[in-house]
């Protein structure tokens, strides 16, 4: 019996006491505090700790291409780094596709997922020769008057499984009226898609993506099932191997609850096996589109306290980190709760009595809150809190609401025999000429011309 690989090493430490190090350095070096009050970190050592989990858990599928999804940390230098450590990259819109590219991608390694295609953005796709699931039939349509022979692009077609939904309605794609690919149990859509393969030689791969947070394994493991026995009834009807490869998407949710992470990659690909077993069989290429389980785990937003108050006998700490970096969890907090630590102004974990206390954000509306009651060490003026679990979706795709800028966001690791904390810019913080550029600086006057 063929025995896998050893499991890779993690990292070093563990993560809380590698992220308690990063704080106090944060401080020490200035990058937390008055003149930067709010700022993202990723740890690049629990990335590549991450990547290779991903790849040791599908070591039964040697030739899968693993893809990051740009849209959960759409940051050029961070996938670079993942593009170094052998991930691909799928993006979802003209803007990923740049950054993919910019990052260094070899366009081989980058699907094309975008819901909304229009037929530039599908030339550019083509010319580039990275690989593009249509979202539609009528896509595919719009794709025959595109293509060309020459192009080195693999196509696919994404189906909706229809096994239903998560506890997160947003988040789940697999419902009966789900906006995106063919809704395989609508009347005649199973046969068209049948017809539609035939039709097409070069039509060669099928997608599908249940959802991701609050989606359990056993429901995203039913939806590649379904769509790997519709490959399977696409080459028994042609009686050909038409379908070569099954994009699976992403979709593994994330533990908010502590810092263990659960499920794992060799769960999901339990809960793969259990539901295709023949999906590791070697007839079909694999390719996965993972992104939060990726990247949450690996990051935090440090955020300094401007003030606290009391408010009909609750307490409250005025922190720089609200909805414009939070943004999920203010405005969903049962679906998106973060874990938050307390330091003192010198960066190191606050200890003391606990006191049930609301974070609150900084921006101009009550709901700015991301987290009710805590209890934590009672804060004060200068300290800082972290929000955790948030290295994807949080400090690299900002909401602009209140003209507050984009906060830095600073890649960490440990070096030396003395442990020391080393940074690296991955983004500088917006400044205000950037902001008043953005809105339109330069054509001030427009609206009073000829008014």
């Amino acid at each position: 019996m063929t025995q896998p690989p050893p499991a890779p090493p993690g990292p070093a430490a563990p993560a809380a006491s590698r992220f308690d190090a990063a704080v106090r350095a944060a401080v020490g070096q200035g990058l937390l505090g008055e003149r930067g009050p709010v700022a993202g970190f990723i740890d690049t050592d629990g990335v590549r700790a991450s990547v290779a989990a991903l790849h040791h858990a599908f070591a039964r599928a040697p030739g899968a291409l693993h893809t990051f999804a740009a849209k959960a940390c759409s940051l050029v230098p961070v996938l670079r780094l993942l593009a170094a450590e052998g991930m691909g990259c799928e993006v979802a819109s003209p803007g990923e596709l740049r950054l993919a590219v910019e990052a260094g991608f070899a366009p081989a390694s980058i699907v094309l997922d975008s819901p909304a295609k229009t037929r530039e953005e599908i030339r550019l796709a083509l010319a580039l020769g990275v690989a593009v699931n249509a979202d539609s039939l009528e896509e595919l349509r719009r794709v025959d008057a595109l293509r060309n022979r020459a192009t080195a692009s693999v196509f696919g077609l994404r189906v909706n499984p229809q096994v239903g939904g998560g506890s997160i309605g947003p988040m789940s794609t697999a419902t009966d009226t789900a906006k995106f690919g063919v809704a395989l149990r609508d009347p005649g859509a199973r046969e068209a898609v049948v017809r539609a393969f035939a039709d097409r030689p070069w039509l060669t791969r099928l997608h599908t993506h249940v959802g991701s947070q609050g989606c359990p394994l056993e429901l995203i493991a039913a939806g590649v099932a379904r769509t790997y026995e519709l490959a399977e009834e696409i080459n028994a009807t042609l009686g050909t191997r038409r379908v070569t490869s099954l994009d699976i998407g992403g979709g593994l949710p994330v533990n908010f609850t502590d810092e263990t992470v659960r499920p794992g990659y060799a769960d999901y690909v339990t809960a793969l096996a259990g539901a295709a077993p023949g999906l590791f069989s070697g007839r079909y290429g694999l390719v996965t589109e993972f992104g939060r389980s990726l990247l949450a785990k690996n990051g935090f937003i440090g955020a300094r306290v401007e003030y606290t108050k009391d408010a009909g006998g609750r307490r409250i700490a005025l922190t720089h980190a609200g909805a414009q970096t939070a943004t999920r969890t203010v405005l969903m907090p049962g679906d998106w709760p973060l874990r938050i630590g307390a330091f003192g102004p010198d960066g190191a974990p606050k200890a003391g009595p606990v006191l049930a206390q609301d974070i609150a954000g900084p921006c101009c509306f009550a709901g700015d809150v991301v987290a009710f009651g805590r209890e934590l060490p009672e804060l004060a003026e200068g300290d800082v809190v972290v929000l955790y679990d948030t290295g994807a979706y949080y400090f690299s795709t900002p909401w602009a609401y209140n003209s507050l800028p984009r906060p830095a966001v600073y890649g960490f690791r440990s070096a030396g025999p003395d442990g020391a904390v080393v940074f690296a810019t991955v983004r500088d913080a917006q400044t205000m000429d950037a902001i008043a550029a953005e809105s339109g600086l330069a054509h001030a006057d427009a609206l009073l011309l000829g008014g």
